[in-house]
């Protein structure tokens, strides 16, 4: 595969007219790195400012090589004969205060295989351009909207990107939202000619902190599956209910006990049954003092798995139960 893809771009730029170049920028060498031909999206929401990048392929961990975003600066998806340095030069460009069109065009000018990629870009402030190359294959193009790009190469047919505005624009939600409903509206159009195998979604918040990993609110790869776009949807939900669960974390340290209170039930009704958000939802309750409200849940995350009645004990010593026996001794007197 890599062979054909090295002949194939140099039979690229060999046809390439010498009017292409920009002698203003350096020429990069060609370094094709995957033939991920794909549909993506990358937004910004204009109320909260937060950035975004989704993209589904029948590639395997197509999220690994399109998908870019950096909080304050912008959101890049490169694909097709995928150069990955698209995705870190362009930010790095954008966070050295280029737009994200201009961005764009100084990679693209310095690069002799453009012909063949497909890329957008968008910055902070909602700047967004995008490119498909005259080779990429067909059906292949793209639609540059308000505070979005949607583009997309060897589909089933030329409605893709077309189906994935409409959706993006009328979609009502966050951006994560919206974003899902581009992608499930390309597939619904046709998709990738191949089928599909794999998916990913980016979203970075509006005010970032420096702490790149608190910055992201959405940080989501399906690798390979048969069904990428439904698993990622339940990823989603996953990831917004533990988004909660982290948001009363920080209302306990706070001592909103009522906000925290209400982050944890927002948790569990996005995934009910969840051990894991029901047991800590139990033990922040006894650490406010409600241990009569704390049982029900416990004996409900016992019935799943007595070994979370095992670790209780433990947390005791760890401070995170009170050091009580008599405490303990209640709260596993429902385990039955």
């Amino acid at each position: 595969m890599r062979f054909l893809l090295t002949l194939f771009l140099t039979l690229v730029i060999a046809s390439a007219s010498p009017g292409q170049q920009d002698n203003s920028t350096p020429a990069r060498r060609v370094s094709p790195s995957q033939l991920v031909h794909t549909y993506s999206i990358v937004a910004r929401d204009p109320a909260t400012g937060a950035l975004g990048v989704a993209v589904q392929s029948h590639w395997f961990s197509v999220g690994s090589v399109v998908s870019w975003a950096e909080a304050g600066v912008g959101a890049v998806a490169t694909q097709s004969f995928v150069d990955p340095t698209y995705g870190k030069l362009g930010l790095e460009l954008m966070r050295a205060g280029k737009s994200a069109p201009d961005a764009l065009k100084s990679l693209l000018a310095g690069d002799e295989g453009r012909e063949v990629r497909q890329v957008a870009m968008i910055d902070a402030a909602g700047r967004v351009d995008a490119w498909t190359g005259k080779n990429d294959i067909e059906a292949a193009g793209h639609f540059v909207g308000k505070d979005f790009s949607v583009q997309a190469n060897m589909m089933l047919n030329d409605t893709v990107w077309s189906a994935m505005a409409r959706a993006f624009e009328n979609t009502k939600g966050d951006l994560a939202d919206r974003m899902l409903a581009a992608l499930d509206a390309a597939q619904a159009a046709g998709g990738d000619i191949r089928g599909r195998q794999s998916a990913a979604l980016i979203v970075v918040t509006g005010k970032p902190t420096g702490m790149a990993w608190r910055d992201r609110l959405f940080d989501l790869r399906v690798d390979d599956s048969a069904e990428p776009l439904q698993e990622l949807r339940r990823l989603v939900t996953l990831q917004r209910a533990y988004n909660h669960m982290n948001a009363g974390d920080l209302a306990v340290e706070k001592k909103d006990n009522e906000g925290a209170l209400r982050e944890y039930s927002a948790a569990e009704k996005l995934v009910p049954g969840n051990a894991e958000m029901t047991y800590w939802h139990a033990v922040a309750l006894v650490n406010m003092g409600r241990i009569d409200d704390s049982l029900p849940l416990f004996r409900k995350v016992f019935a799943i798995d007595k070994n979370w009645a095992t670790l209780t004990p433990r947390l005791s010593k760890a401070g995170l139960l009170p050091n009580d026996p008599k405490v303990i001794e209640r709260i596993l007197s429902v385990n039955k």
